[in-house]
């Protein structure tokens, strides 16, 4: 019966009969239902359901299968012209040719060409693929699960484990800044807000609560019921305890994800790659046409000209781009992992080294995340020496089972010190009020074992103060005057001065109410002292923050803290603290004030998590690529909403899910590390793309030029497919190449309209030296008859995969190639290997069967000559373009 009930619940997880029934059947039917118990699930029936249900993981993305993935390589458009391209040689050269005179060569040529680009493909996305499985899987989320024998935070049953590891009728427990791990019934909760944006786009926060009740405005749909929290969803406030009743693709998020896994929205670097594709593929439909025209209108046969045009259109197709393009964002995210930096998304690469404005948060980036407790002093500034001050903090700190923040955890750890944690066997907990971002405080209700019962909050000193009516100045409780609150500010003044984060501690005693304590109980309270905290700054901060300048990153801190308190920080770090804003006056602000104030302050305090989102959007406007790093569950808006959210791998669970790429170390060091990998990847990737296009164009001149005066073809269809698969195999290290020290000092972005330009100043170049080789071969070497026609043909081989090859090292530098900038030594092998090649191919009797001849001995002082004056002139015009429009790649 039992496992029959379980197969049922497993069909029911994918329909709302199973959400409506966890919402309204009393807790009892619920655990019943489940087979569970108040206290959690045994481990052995853990098992068991974790072998029926599968791991608590939806599908983000379909599984790519090795099959499929081959199948994907082949559907891209140039291998779709080249495709064409074989077919009508098939027609062509076998179907409609003698038996005797069918000719295979072109086809074969051309088919090993696609084949090679689409396993290149194929391999690269293979290994891009499962490298960034196992970097993702570096990253988890975990959860606080109630099992039997285990024991929690807060000492109640219970253990820290992976979200996979959930299953159906485990008893979880929540507080602020945790996601929703599967989709859960609530049995117990307190002041629990839970944001559901990513389910219902609405921003707004939601109450949920223990109970069902059709008088809290519930609209019908499931996602509005008040006890059911869904997975993907994440808490704001307060804290919670609840029964997982789906997991995985059972739930309403997995639901949902099976249908839209793998449909990633288009960035702006796939559609500049896009536009250029489209670009080439425009160009050589308009060219080719041309070709052929004037091949069959000069030479007088047609169907040779059809040949050599599709021959030329093979040539203009970069087919190796998607596979470069590949390539190079794998490479960059296995470099960058190496450089504890994990990329989720490879296309995320771009916008790193994009990235012209980072927002960063100030503790543990710019200060070394290890807040000590400094100092705990009574109201007149006397220092807490029967720690009493002390001991209302711990009590607070230790009864919360809200999230623990660092200065939680410093109060915790110097108590500790002092040997008192015996301190909280004298008192228990009644109740609790949880931290939110708006009030800035927390509660805890304890009582004592006297029965005297008081509420003791923490907190923010302004927000503290307008809780408080009353302060204790030598055990005596007067009212808090407007003296008292002015001396109060400067003592936090002070402290912030010092680069000391300070709180406020109150409580109120005798209280009358038993249970459920409300915002509305923090009122009338007696403020007892101030905990002052220290987090010193990283010493490394000083110097990446410096470098990050160098390489054009301008640094802006946006902080929730105090500003005085960001200021002493900022300062220390070098960041210019001359400019600066609060949150309350950006509220302020007219829109065109606050567009004027983001763009000229490099502090601003006093942050909610929604004006963090605010600044990135209005910096976004002024063209700005805006990088936003934090960690916090206030951060996570800010996180989406910036062009590459940063975050690292001991954030919140919401952090992590919002963010693109996770450090694995908080520091910017490692931060610029990944600037300079993103520049790089992208640097190899525009350079390649305007090698392809600037030799494409300059061969085009050089095809259309021949064909209009030469008797004769320059060269056989068969010549340019060898010599376009030659240099195609020659571009297959451009990953591994190295980019100049300049070309990574600033921002860069994606600029497909700069490609037309280099296009019609580079291209041309190489037409000119080969229209010196026709020339040479014409007058020198007298290839003017059918019989010289294979001489002509070897030469302007030779000369145009030499000059195709040399292209390479002239474009990927703005400096003088060989001289001051080299390649990388796998780009200088191949590109060697390649030429050698070629010069070898005619003296071969490979190249003998192909129609291509020896070449003569005199001949190659010519060939050095032009190769000489390609690189001069080229070098000559690099520079007028740089000049002219202040950029190279």
């Amino acid at each position: 019966m039992m496992w029959k009930k379980k197969k049922n619940i497993r069909k029911m997880a994918f329909n709302t009969e199973t959400v409506l029934m966890a919402a309204k059947a009393p807790l009892n039917t619920v655990l019943t239902y489940f087979q569970t118990t108040s206290l959690g699930l045994t481990d052995e029936e853990v098992e068991k359901r974790l072998s029926l249900y599968g791991k608590n993981e939806i599908v983000h993305e379909q599984k790519k299968k090795p099959l499929v993935m081959l199948a994907k390589a082949f559907i891209n458009p140039f291998v779709g012209v080249l495709t064409v391209l074989v077919a009508i040689s098939y027609v062509m050269d076998v179907w409609m040719a003698d038996s005797g005179d069918q000719d295979w060569t072109s086809i074969i040529v051309v088919s090993t060409m696609i084949i090679l680009s689409t396993i290149l493909r194929f391999v690269q996305e293979w290994k891009a693929n499962r490298s960034s499985e196992a970097l993702q899987k570096m990253v988890t989320n975990t959860c606080y699960v109630m099992r039997l024998g285990t024991s929690t935070r807060d000492g109640s049953p219970g253990d820290e484990i992976s979200n996979e590891e959930l299953v159906p009728g485990d008893l979880i427990m929540l507080s602020a800044g945790d996601m929703i791990p599967a989709d859960v019934r609530i049995i117990e909760s307190k002041d629990l807000f839970v944001s559901q944006s990513s389910l219902t786009g609405e921003s707004d926060s939601i109450e949920k609560f223990p109970n069902l009740s059709e008088a809290r405005n519930h609209t019908g749909s499931i996602v509005d019921l008040d006890n059911i929290c869904f997975m993907g969803s994440n808490v704001v406030s307060g804290s919670a305890k609840g029964i997982v009743f789906a997991t995985g693709n059972h739930t309403y998020l997995g639901t949902i994800a099976k249908n839209v896994a793998g449909h990633r929205a288009a960035t702006a670097f796939d559609k500049g790659i896009t536009k250029v594709s489209l670009l080439l593929i425009r160009f050589m439909l308009v060219m080719v046409p041309i070709v052929f025209l004037v091949n069959g209108i000069t030479k007088g046969d047609w169907l040779e000209a059809f040949i050599f045009a599709i021959s030329v259109a093979v040539g203009l197709t970069p087919e190796m781009l998607p596979m470069i393009v590949t390539a190079n964002l794998s490479k960059g995210a296995m470099v960058m992992s190496r450089k504890k930096t994990i990329v989720k998304d490879l296309n995320a690469i771009q916008n790193f080294g994009a990235m012209n404005i980072l927002c960063t948060d100030k503790t543990g980036t710019l200060t070394q995340d290890h807040i000590v407790l400094e100092r705990h002093v009574n109201v007149d500034g006397t220092e807490d020496k029967e720690n009493r001050i002390l001991r209302h903090a711990y009590f607070n700190s230790y009864f919360q089972t809200g999230l623990k923040n660092l200065m939680d955890r410093a109060i915790l750890s110097h108590v500790k010190e002092l040997g008192l944690e015996s301190l909280s066997s004298s008192y228990k907990k009644v109740d609790e009020i949880p931290f939110d971002f708006t009030r800035r405080r927390m509660s805890v209700v304890v009582e004592d074992r006297n029965g005297k019962r008081q509420i003791i909050t923490k907190g923010a000193v302004e927000e503290m103060l307008t809780v408080c009516s009353f302060a204790e100045f030598g055990g005596k409780v007067q009212p808090l005057s407007d003296s008292m609150r002015s001396k109060a500010q400067r003592f936090v003044k002070e402290m912030n001065a010092q680069g000391m984060r300070v709180l406020a501690l109150a409580q109120k005693s005798f209280l009358s109410k038993e249970n459920n304590f409300a915002i509305e109980d923090e009122k009338e309270m007696v403020l007892i002292g101030y905990l002052a905290f220290l987090d010193p700054p990283k010493e490394s901060a000083s110097q990446a923050i410096k470098q990050l300048h160098e390489h054009g990153v301008e640094v802006k801190v946006l902080s929730g803290d105090n500003e005085a308190m960001v200021k002493a920080i900022s300062r220390q770090v070098g960041i210019n603290t001359s400019d600066s804003v609060t949150g309350p006056e950006l509220e302020n602000m007219s829109q065109e004030a606050k567009q004027k104030a983001v763009v000229k302050c490099s502090i601003f305090s006093k942050l909610t998590p929604m004006q963090k989102s605010e600044i990135i959007q209005l910096l976004q406007k002024k063209n700005n690529t805006v990088g936003f790093l934090g960690d916090g569950i206030n951060d996570a808006a800010a996180l989406r909403e910036s062009d590459i959210g940063i975050s690292v791998d001991s954030a919140v669970d919401i952090a992590k899910e919002s963010a693109d790429i996770i450090l694995l170390e908080k520091d910017l060091m490692v931060l610029e590390n990944g600037v300079l990998e993103g520049r790089k990847t992208f640097g190899n990737i525009v350079k390649y793309v305007k090698m392809t296009a600037s030799s494409n164009f300059g061969n085009m001149f050089s095809v259309l030029a021949a064909s209009s005066f030469l008797p004769f073809l320059p060269m056989l269809p068969i010549h340019l497919l060898i010599q376009n698969l030659l240099y195609d195999i020659s571009q297959t290290t451009i990953p591994f190449d190295r980019m100049d020290r300049e070309y990574l000092a600033k921002p860069r972005v994606w600029d497909s309209g700069d490609l037309s330009r280099f296009m019609i100043w580079i291209g041309p170049i190489s037409s000119i030296f080969d229209i010196v080789t026709y020339m040479v071969l014409w007058w020198v070497f007298k290839c003017q008859g059918p019989d010289m026609e294979s001489l002509f043909q070897s030469g302007w081989f030779v000369e145009g995969l030499l000059s195709q090859t040399l292209i390479v090292h002239m474009i990927r530098t703005r400096k003088v190639p060989f001289i001051q900038s080299s390649a990388s030594w796998p780009v200088m092998l191949m590109t060697i290997s390649i030429m050698a090649i070629g010069l070898c191919i005619p003296f071969t009797s490979f190249g003998s069967s192909i129609g291509l001849t020896p070449l003569p001995w005199t001949y190659f002082p010519w060939l050095i000559g032009i190769l000489l004056s390609y690189c001069v002139l080229t070098q000559w015009l690099k520079t007028l373009y740089i000049r002219a429009f202040k950029r190279w790649l």
